[in-house]
C-alpha cells in the first residue's frame, strides 16, 4: 500500500494540534484582534513583512518540534494553506522573514474574506392563499358603485334615506333587498332616524375596501366595533325589519309582543345551523361554509315565509313555541327538568334529562343556579330531538352522552343509558335485548374505527345514527325502530334526490295537528287560541295570564329583545 495513504489522516492530526498551538497564542489572538479593527476600519496601511517589530504586526508563531511516529519529517510535507506555518524543524528565531511572508498572505485572505448573501427568503415567493374578508376582486369599480350610489341619494329630500327608502339603496349597493336594515344601522341611521348621503357613502366604501365578499360585508355591517364576528344581539336590528316588511308575516303587525318571541326561534336556528363551533359568536368563516346568506336573498323572492324552513318559517316557529308553552305549565318562561320530562309522553330517559340539565349542551345562569333552561335552549332541544340526522344534532347528543368527556363513548357510558332503558321495557312488559347483544348490533351499525369506543367522526359517518341515539334514551322512538327492518331504514337514509329532512316533517305534522284540534274549537289548552291563530292571519290581545307576565316587553321600533333572560348570555360565551 502506498505510504502516503497510511499517513495522510496522522499529518492532518499534527497539522490541528500545531493550529491550535498557534491560535492559542497571546500574539496571535492580539493580531486577530488587529486584523478585526483593520477591517471595521478601513482604508489604513497594512504592515509589510519588514515591520515586524511595529505594534499590530504579525508575530512569529512559535512550534514545538514534536517527532512524528515512525520518523516522517513534516518539513517534507507541503502545508495545506499559507497562512499555517509548517516548519517544524526550524525556530522562529532562524527563519522570521520566511513566515512573515506567510503571515501577510495570511492578512490577505482574512481582509478580503467577505460573507454571501443570504437567499431570498422562500416565502417572498408564495403567493397568499388566506383571505379572511374574502378574495380582492380586481374587476370592482369602487367609484362607479359610489355614483350610483349618491344618484340614488339625490332622489330623496336633502339627500338622506329614510328606513323605508334604504330598499333602494341596498340595491345601489348590489346587495339583497333585506339588507336594508343592516345597511341603515350600520350607518348609524337608528340614532338620527335618517342616513346622509355623504355617511353612507364614506361607510360603504370603507367596506368595499376592506370586505370583499357578502359574509365579510353582512358580518361588518352588524358586528359591534371591536369585533369581527356576531353576537345573538346583532341579529336582532336585521330580524325586527323582516317582520316589519315582509309580506309573509304581515298578520304580525297587529301582535306587537310576538314579534321578540319569532325573532328569538329564528336567531337560535341561525346559531344552531350556522355556529358549528358552539361558540356563541358567528364568524365570516362559519357564515360563509352556511346557506344563510342564499335564505337572505330568498326573502325577496319568496312572499311565503314559510316557504323558508331552514330559518324563517313561522309554521316552525309557531310549532316548538306550541310545543313550549304545553310544557311550561306554570307559565313562568322557563321549563325545569320535571317539565321537560313530560316531553312526548314521558319517551326520553331520565337519565339524558339530567345530562341535559348538566350544563353540557346547556349555558346561562338558570342552568346552573336553579336548574331551569329557557325557551332559546327548548329550541336546540326540540330540532335535535326530533332530528338527530345533522351534525348539530349529532354533537349535541354525543355531548351528553359522553359522561366523562374525553371525546369517546366507552362501553360502560353506552351501558349506564340502556339499563334505564331495560327498566322501562320490563315495566311494559316487553323483553329487552340483553346488553351485549344490543351492543354488538349497534357496534355493527356504527362500526366504529377504534375498537372499544366511539368517537363522534363514527357517528357522523354513520347514516342511522338517530337509530343509535334512540335506542339508548328514546324508549318510544327505540320501538318504532325495532318494528321496522333495517333494510327500509337504509332505504330510507339512502333515497336521492330532495327530500324533506325529519325536522321539516314532524313540523309539518305538528302544525296540521294544532290547526285541526284550533278550527275544530278544541284548544289542547284554555286561552292558547286567542294567542296564536295563524289560521285566522291575526292575533289578538294576550288575555291572563300573559298580560301579568308578559314573555318579553313590547318590543320598540328596533325589537328591544333581552336576550339574556332566555339565552346564552354573553359572559357564557365560551365553547363547551
Amino acid at each position: 500500500m502506498p505510504p502516503g495513504k497510511v499517513l495522510q489522516p496522522v499529518l492532518k492530526m499534527k497539522v490541528d494540534e500545531l493550529f491550535l498551538y498557534w491560535l492559542s497564542e497571546a500574539s496571535t489572538q492580539r493580531m486577530l484582534q488587529d486584523c478585526l479593527r483593520r477591517i471595521q476600519a478601513p482604508g489604513r496601511d497594512l504592515p509589510t513583512a519588514g515591520d515586524a517589530e511595529l505594534p499590530g504586526v504579525w508575530p512569529a508563531a512559535p512550534l514545538a518540534a514534536t517527532p512524528r511516529p515512525g520518523g516522517l519529517d513534516l518539513a517534507a510535507t507541503p502545508g495545506p494553506g499559507p497562512a499555517l506555518p509548517l516548519g517544524a524543524a526550524c525556530s522562529p528565531r532562524n527563519a522570521p522573514h520566511a513566515r512573515g511572508t506567510r503571515r501577510s498572505a495570511g492578512t490577505r485572505v482574512v481582509q478580503t474574506r467577505k460573507e454571501e448573501p443570504l437567499p431570498p427568503a422562500t416565502s417572498q415567493s408564495i403567493p397568499t392563499f388566506y383571505f379572511p374578508r374574502g378574495r380582492p376582486q380586481d374587476s370592482l369599480n369602487v367609484d362607479a358603485v359610489i355614483s350610483k350610489i349618491e344618484s340614488t341619494f339625490a332622489r330623496f329630500p336633502h339627500e338622506r334615506a329614510t328606513m323605508d327608502d334604504m330598499g333602494l339603496v341596498a340595491k345601489a349597493c348590489g346587495c339583497p333587498l333585506y339588507w336594508k336594515g343592516p345597511l341603515f344601522y350600520g350607518a348609524g341611521g337608528e340614532r338620527t332616524g335618517s342616513v346622509s348621503v355623504h355617511k353612507f357613502v364614506a361607510m360603504w366604501r370603507k367596506i368595499l375596501q376592506n370586505c370583499h365578499d357578502d359574509a365579510a360585508k353582512f358580518v361588518h355591517l352588524l358586528m359591534s366595533p371591536g369585533c369581527n364576528y356576531l353576537v345573538q344581539e346583532d341579529l336582532v336590528p336585521f330580524l325586527q325589519d323582516v317582520v316589519n316588511t315582509h309580506p309573509g308575516l304581515s298578520f304580525l303587525k297587529e301582535a306587537s309582543e310576538f314579534h321578540s318571541r319569532y325573532i328569538t326561534t329564528v336567531i337560535q336556528r341561525i346559531f344552531y345551523t350556522v355556529n358549528r363551533s358552539w361558540s356563541g359568536r358567528i364568524t365570516c368563516a362559519e357564515l360563509r361554509r352556511s346557506s344563510f346568506l342564499q335564505n337572505v336573498a330568498l326573502l325577496e323572492e319568496e312572499a311565503d315565509i314559510n316557504q323558508l324552513t331552514e330559518f324563517f318559517s313561522y309554521e316552525h316557529f309557531y310549532v316548538i313555541y306550541c310545543k313550549f308553552w304545553e310544557l311550561d305549565t306554570d307559565h313562568d318562561l322557563l321549563i325545569d327538568a320535571h317539565d321537560l320530562a313530560r316531553h312526548n309522553d314521558h319517551a326520553i330517559s331520565t337519565k339524558m334529562i339530567d345530562r341535559i340539565f348538566s350544563g353540557a349542551v346547556t349555558r346561562g345562569r338558570k342552568v346552573q343556579k336553579e336548574g331551569k333552561i329557557s325557551y332559546a335552549d327548548f329550541v336546540w332541544f326540540l330540532i335535535s330531538e326530533e332530528d338527530k340526522k345533522t351534525p348539530t344534532s349529532i354533537e349535541y347528543w354525543f355531548r351528553c352522552m359522553d359522561l366523562d368527556g374525553d371525546g369517546a363513548l366507552s362501553m360502560f357510558e353506552l351501558e349506564y343509558f340502556y339499563e334505564e332503558q331495560c327498566r322501562r321495557l320490563d315495566s311494559m312488559a316487553i323483553e329487552a335485548l340483553p346488553f351485549q347483544d344490543c351492543l354488538c348490533q349497534m357496534l355493527d351499525l356504527v362500526k366504529p374505527r377504534t375498537e372499544g369506543k366511539i368517537t363522534l367522526q363514527d357517528l357522523k359517518r354513520c347514516k342511522l345514527a338517530s337509530v343509535f341515539f334512540d335506542t339508548f334514551f328514546n324508549i318510544e322512538k327505540y320501538l318504532d325502530h325495532e318494528q321496522k327492518e333495517q333494510i327500509s331504514l337504509l332505504r330510507d337514509s339512502d333515497s336521492s334526490g330532495p327530500e324533506l329532512s325529519d325536522w321539516e316533517k314532524y313540523a309539518a305534522e305538528e302544525y296540521d295537528i294544532l290547526v285541526a284540534e284550533e278550527t275544530a274549537g278544541e284548544p289542547w289548552e284554555d286561552g292558547f287560541e286567542a294567542e296564536l291563530s295563524p289560521v285566522e292571519q291575526k292575533l289578538s290581545a294576550l288575555p291572563s295570564p300573559l298580560v301579568q307576565r308578559p314573555f318579553f316587553e313590547a318590543p320598540a321600533p328596533l325589537g328591544a329583545v333581552d336576550l339574556y333572560e332566555y339565552a346564552r348570555g354573553d359572559e357564557d360565551l365560551e365553547p363547551l
